[in-house]
């Protein structure tokens, strides 16, 4: 992380990167779920999409709160509180919908999984760089 951004600068950065990696995410599986589980399927795939971007900036916030000059985290603990941040929000928000039942159970599982491993690669690439 270079000195002239802020962490807040940094912290909208990494946003914007997640917000685009949940729209690739579903323009690349527009077409699979929609042969293999139907019209009914996109809804839940979206849904699971916005959960993994949800997730994702959570767990963001302890990492950046840590950037911040006189900050008194350690990066360590930064970093596992992003962790168990991000995995909370992904659970809470995952049952809720799931519970609500709004969308097909299936595809929207699969969707969070999917959503939570494309943003875990950016997480860590935001984790690292201000380390």
């Amino acid at each position: 992380m270079s000195d002239a951004r802020s962490p807040a600068a940094e912290y909208l950065r990494f946003l914007a990167w997640s917000v685009g990696v949940g729209a690739a995410l579903v323009v690349l599986g527009y077409a699979p779920t929609k042969r293999l589980g139907g019209e009914d399927a996109l809804p839940a795939m979206i849904a699971g999409c916005v959960i993994g971007v949800l997730a994702s900036a959570a767990g963001a916030v302890p990492v950046a709160l840590g950037r911040r000059p006189g900050a008194r985290t350690a990066p360590l603990q930064g970093m596992l509180a992003s962790m168990v941040a991000r995995l909370a929000a992904v659970l809470v928000l995952g049952l809720a919908v799931g519970l609500a039942g709004w969308f097909e159970a299936r595809p929207l599982l699969l969707w969070i999984g999917l959503g939570y491993m494309a943003q875990l690669a950016l997480d860590v690439w935001y984790v690292v760089r201000g380390v």
